[in-house]
């Protein structure tokens, strides 16, 4: 990533990156199928460990306040190693290629969040259950990403908790 931030994700090859890990262009190969899929597979396992912590939270807690705590496995880390995020933001939401692959992934996570939401859901079940968990999964997703930019774009840096309880309270209110 400090090669990427430094050069710039487009100019900086599969070579460089190889040699900067002290392996070669083939045993990079072996880990990696491409350059993309190294910045990217780690948004698989967020997405992943964003399923588990929504599963995680206690089943009489509403759908919208069980997604809202559950991201705060991500949002924390943007307070946390803030540098880290922001230069992988930028590069992300710089770079045309990544933001499409991003935005499939974020895809992804709404499938993974859905059928974690269906139980918590009153009065709705069958195909209705299914339609209203994968909305509110991208309604939460959505003010994930809402938060991104903001946070990105504010000069000094705010607590991204805080800004994602305010972008999910602007969709439903968080309070029991």
């Amino acid at each position: 990533m400090t090669l990427f931030a430094r050069q710039g994700y487009e100019e900086t090859t599969v070579e460089a990156v190889a040699q900067a890990a002290g392996m070669s262009k083939r045993s990079f190969f072996r880990y990696f199928p491409s350059k993309e899929d190294l910045v990217l597979d780690s948004q698989d396992a967020i997405g992943e460990e964003l399923a588990e912590a929504l599963a995680a939270r206690p089943a009489n807690e509403p759908a919208w306040v069980a997604l809202r705590r559950a991201f705060d496995l991500i949002v924390d880390r943007m307070d946390t190693v803030p540098g880290r995020v922001e230069t992988l933001l930028r590069m992300l939401n710089g770079t045309p290629t990544l933001m499409a692959s991003q935005l499939a992934r974020r895809s992804r996570w709404r499938d993974l969040l859905a059928p974690h939401l269906v139980g918590r859901l009153s009065g709705v079940t069958g195909d209705v259950a299914l339609l209203q968990a994968a909305a509110l999964a991208g309604a939460a997703l959505a003010c994930y990403e809402a938060v991104q930019n903001a946070w990105l774009a504010a000069a000094d840096r705010p607590k991204a908790r805080s800004m994602m309880d305010d972008a999910m309270s602007a969709i439903a209110p968080l309070a029991r």
